[in-house]
């Protein structure tokens, strides 16, 4: 059986000599492991197809519960991230956010959609403000979305505080004395809630962020990590 995907590749790893394995976030069918074959041998005509941050139609034959990529035809690499130390890194962190919201099997068309407009606003735009909107948007979707508004607990305007607290539990940030959480700044709020450029709010919105996704998600976040210790 074969079966035609427009997926982006979220992650890769090497397997045997010549052949990787791609962690796939396709448009139609969720997220798919896929193996693909001699792409390390020189001259390889899959070679593309088997980048990170590659777009492309993929043909999978499936067989045995197992799908093996037999062809592509590339859409859209996203080469300029690789310029770029900042934008690789950022990149590198949409894909690893995808992967950790994405299930096999299950339809993850809007966050398709989500990573793939990201990427292209990282090729071509600032990237540590694309990436911020799309960790809220892509968390927001499945369902772990962040509240950066009023307190939740009292109905302060946490806009005028001078101290807060994000409560991980409840993803939303609160006055000093409505929760226990962990400490947060006026500067995290105000990149989280008004899309604030300031470096420092930007640095510590992130942290935040992947924290948030560790106790979520379980997730890592290597590349959102060094891109942290970057910025």
């Amino acid at each position: 059986m074969e079966k035609k995907v427009n997926a982006i590749v979220l992650r890769t790893v090497d397997y045997g000599e010549y052949d990787k394995m791609l962690t796939l976030l396709s448009a139609e069918d969720g997220k798919i492991s896929a193996g693909i074959k001699g792409v390390h041998k020189a001259g390889a005509k899959l070679k593309f197809a088997a980048q990170p941050f590659c777009l492309c139609e993929y043909i999978l034959s499936c067989r045995g519960g197992r799908n093996t990529v037999i062809n592509a035809t590339q859409t859209e690499s996203f080469y300029d991230v690789r310029g770029d130390i900042l934008k690789l890194y950022s990149a590198s962190a949409v894909c690893e956010c995808a992967d950790a919201l994405s299930l096999e099997g299950y339809d993850c068309g809007e966050l398709f959609v989500l990573t793939v407009k990201a990427l292209g606003g990282i090729c071509g735009g600032v990237e540590l403000s694309v990436l911020i909107n799309f960790l809220k948007e892509a968390l927001s979707l499945s369902g772990y979305g962040i509240t950066a508004g009023d307190c939740p607990v009292c109905g302060a305007d946490l806009g005028e505080a001078v101290k807060l607290r994000f409560d991980m539990p409840s993803a939303s940030f609160t006055c000093v004395g409505c929760s226990d959480g962990a400490a947060a700044s006026p500067s995290t709020y105000a990149v989280l809630r008004y899309g604030s450029d300031d470096k420092d709010g930007v640095r510590r919105a992130l942290k935040l962020l992947k924290e948030y996704m560790r106790y979520k998600l379980g997730a890592r976040c290597t590349s959102l990590s060094e891109l942290i210790n970057l910025i």
